[in-house]
């Protein structure tokens, strides 16, 4: 073989070889994988790290937006970030009570204080710019979009127009006003929540397999549901909008209200009662689970509204006797419906939105492995961990170095990419505590609503925490919990020392009220379980 050809030859093996080593870029950063090819997160091959660094970076891009023309936060007033000009569309259906619902969750895990302060300046400007009037068929309930982007008032629907309501996004901001309450005992977001589930249960019907419980979308003033377009795409405006199976929170408001003793607590049993047995005879039964967004006024099958009920059925097992049975038809339902192969040479498939709106979401594939790891822990079938962990490790891709997020093939949504997302991967943690940040310190679950978190002394105020003789320089962490009695999880780089309770030294055991320590790598996790006590110490 001549000289030249042969110095051919390896260039073109060479070059052949580097372009083979090419990494496919997924949104903003290159595909890592394991020595076996399967995609680990972009930050760091450890799920911990990865998922702690993304969801900080995602808190941060959200704490420090920047504020729009009528001065209030971007978030605000659109549903999807542009930062070059303003996104002519208003906020997405749930986007406060999604981002109430990770922040929550959130702040425990950090401590961070400015989180808390963002909840109650949602909370507060929704409450007073986003109501409806006293005097309509469905008082005292929050409108889902901003019709004039601006104005600073919420007032009807991003598809049906003004005066249109989602009675199920006014259950789950319901829901998060009982948390804020829990967090910071003021009576008012206890009122508002009351005066929600007044409203929702007044409304209630038997429901059947055309019509739930209560309506997706409604006008306050007349009464009459919004139209939405035939699924079968021939463009037929059909009555669909009186369909949703969004009620999971809703449901966990009503047993909110009736385990506070709060409100008419009979309507709300009631209530319970019968969209509990709705969701049993038609969605459970017949997998029709139907339209959530706000933005689609086509009817949709969705995989929010499925796999929402099936975490409330996995977190309430006491009501569903086959509840494995009724968790697996679902996640079998959503796997034949909204399963994306498009990555699996990287040993994972991710999830689809909705039937008419069929691609890969971050919100959605962290939302059904956090689910499936859930259902892992609780069954012990393991068949659906691995894919899970890697479904996780694909949406950390959606994430940018600066923190903005998005699909991957659309734009940086304000709900899929923030109060949608955070929330996902804290409840795998809780589900796995293995995937919580190799050597640091978090509260990853609580069975109360933890008002505060302290991670070692840094407030320094324990004068009023009733606590004897501590010196702040050696405390791990305190915590103030809503409920006397509750369960908490926290992962610890060190087993500590001294574990208090309202200033009295808990026992460690297995059983009752104590404490138990399971080493772990890189530390350990501590189990902490509440009889009778609110605050907890570690030194």
């Amino acid at each position: 073989m001549p000289v030249r050809i042969l110095l051919l030859f390896i260039f073109t093996l060479c070059v052949s070889k580097n372009f083979s080593q090419q990494k496919e870029v997924l949104i903003y950063h290159p595909v890592r994988t394991d020595k076996n090819g399967k995609i680990v997160s972009w930050f760091d091959e450890n799920p911990g790290k990865s998922y702690d660094h993304v969801i900080n970076l995602v808190w941060n891009f959200w704490d420090t937006m920047r504020r729009d023309m009528n001065g209030l936060p971007y978030y605000m007033n659109h549903q999807v970030w542009n930062p070059a000009f303003d996104d002519p569309r208003g906020i997405g259906g749930d986007q406060f009570a999604m981002a109430l619902s990770s922040w929550r969750l959130y702040y425990p895990y950090t401590g961070n204080e400015k989180v808390k302060a963002n909840m109650f300046f949602m909370a507060d400007y929704y409450l007073t710019h986003g109501l409806s009037a006293a005097g309509t068929q469905w008082p005292n309930m929050p409108f889902p979009y901003n019709t004039f982007i601006y104005s600073g008032i919420y007032d009807g629907d991003m598809k049906a127009g003004r005066d249109i309501l989602q009675p199920d996004k006014a259950g789950s901001f319901g829901l998060e006003l009982v948390h804020l309450y829990k967090i910071g005992e003021n009576k008012l977001y206890l009122d508002a929540a009351e005066k929600i589930a007044n409203t929702l249960v007044a409304h209630i019907k038997d429901g059947n397999s055309n019509y739930s419980p209560l309506p997706f979308k409604v006008n306050v003033f007349t009464g009459e549901t919004a139209m939405l377009r035939n699924h079968d795409f021939t463009g037929t405006w059909i009555d669909t909008a009186g369909y949703t199976s969004n009620w999971a929170p809703t449901l966990q408001l009503f047993l909110d209200l009736v385990a506070l003793q709060k409100g008419d607590t009979a309507s709300y049993r009631s209530g319970f009662n019968k969209i509990l047995n709705w969701m049993k005879s038609f969605p459970m039964r017949e997998n029709k689970w139907g339209p959530f967004f706000e933005d689609v006024d086509w009817w949709s099958e969705t995989q929010i509204n499925a796999m929402t009920f099936a975490r409330f059925i996995m977190e309430h097992r006491e009501y569903f006797p086959a509840w494995k049975n009724d968790v697996e038809k679902i996640i079998a339902w959503v796997h034949q419906n909204f399963a994306n192969d498009k990555w699996k040479k990287y040993g994972v498939m991710v999830t689809n939105e909705q039937s008419v709106y069929q691609t890969p979401a971050n919100s959605h594939s962290s939302r059904q492995a956090a689910d499936e790891l859930l259902y892992v822990s609780l069954s012990g079938d393991s068949s659906l961990y691995e894919n899970a962990v890697r479904e996780l490790n694909w949406a950390t891709y959606m994430v940018d170095f600066d923190g903005k997020n998005r699909f991957p093939q659309d734009e940086p949504w304000l709900t899929d990419g923030y109060g949608d997302y955070v929330r996902h991967y804290l409840r795998a943690m809780d589900a796995d505590p293995g995937l919580t940040a190799p050597g640091e310190d978090h509260i990853i679950s609580s069975t109360s609503v933890i008002q505060q978190a302290d991670y070692e002394g840094h407030l320094k105020k324990f004068i009023y925490l009733n606590f004897e003789d501590v010196d702040s320089n050696k405390v791990k962490l305190f915590y103030r919990a809503f409920d006397a009695r509750g369960t908490e999880k926290i992962k610890l780089r060190k087993k500590p020392t001294v574990v208090l309770l309202d200033n009295k030294p808990l026992n460690e055991n297995k059983t009752g009220e104590g404490y138990e320590w399971r080493p772990m790598n890189n530390g350990g996790l501590l189990t902490i379980r509440r009889e009778k006590g609110r605050k907890v110490l570690l030194l």
